[in-house]
């Protein structure tokens, strides 16, 4: 064989090297990148937990006078509660016999706009993430006045944790001698409008 066709054999041979290793390199490249997306994508907080975090809003006209109703913000139930003009009244009533009538506790900072009597914005709407501050217990209603299994005789109407017996009056204010440490939580909220209901977030500057 002449050293020409010698060389140029090897010509080949180093093209077709050349062409292979560009191939399995682009093609490494291209698997890197499959496998990088993912990885990086993983970072990103997914759809489902921006949605957990993020403001609902409420429709408070539709919200009879005397109804509660329950909403998910960041995955605790938030009760949106219209108060009648009774149970309002009942407040004044309780407060010698509340552990922080004026809400001045910290371990769940009450938002100055709701450091009142009845803890909320417009005082026939209670806003308050129904969880018992003692174990994390959901209390139910016990909105009915009057002697009752597990309340005192002149209950006046509000909330009870039968888990552990707590008690809290009708603006989520725990009774004196309880378990529970501290008020019911007031999340941040306000009104986009007299009947919009924003919860989740503070009002806009």
């Amino acid at each position: 064989m002449s050293e020409a066709t010698s060389d140029n054999g090897k010509a080949a041979v180093d093209s077709s090297r050349r062409t292979w290793l560009i191939t399995s390199c682009a093609m490494g490249g291209v698997g890197a990148a499959a496998v990088a997306v993912p990885f990086v994508s993983s970072f990103q907080p997914s759809e489902r937990a921006k949605a957990a975090g993020a403001a609902v809003e409420v429709d408070v006209s539709t919200i009879a006078p005397g109804e509660k109703r329950v909403v998910e913000w960041r995955g605790k139930p938030v009760w949106v509660f219209r108060r009648t003009p009774e149970q309002l009244a009942t407040l004044e009533k309780d407060e010698a016999k509340l552990a922080d009538p004026n809400s001045e506790r910290t371990a769940y900072p009450t938002p100055e706009y709701a450091k009142n009597r009845h803890r909320s914005i417009k005082p026939e709407f209670f806003v308050a993430v129904g969880i018992c501050t003692h174990l994390g217990c959901s209390p139910g209603d016990k909105l009915t006045p009057g002697p009752q299994p597990s309340l005192p005789d002149d209950w006046q109407g509000g909330f009870l944790c039968a888990c552990h017996g707590s008690t809290f009056d009708v603006a989520g204010r725990v009774f004196q001698n309880k378990p529970a440490p501290d008020n019911l939580e007031i999340p941040p909220h306000y009104y986009a409008s007299d009947t919009l209901l924003v919860v989740g977030e503070e009002q806009p500057a």
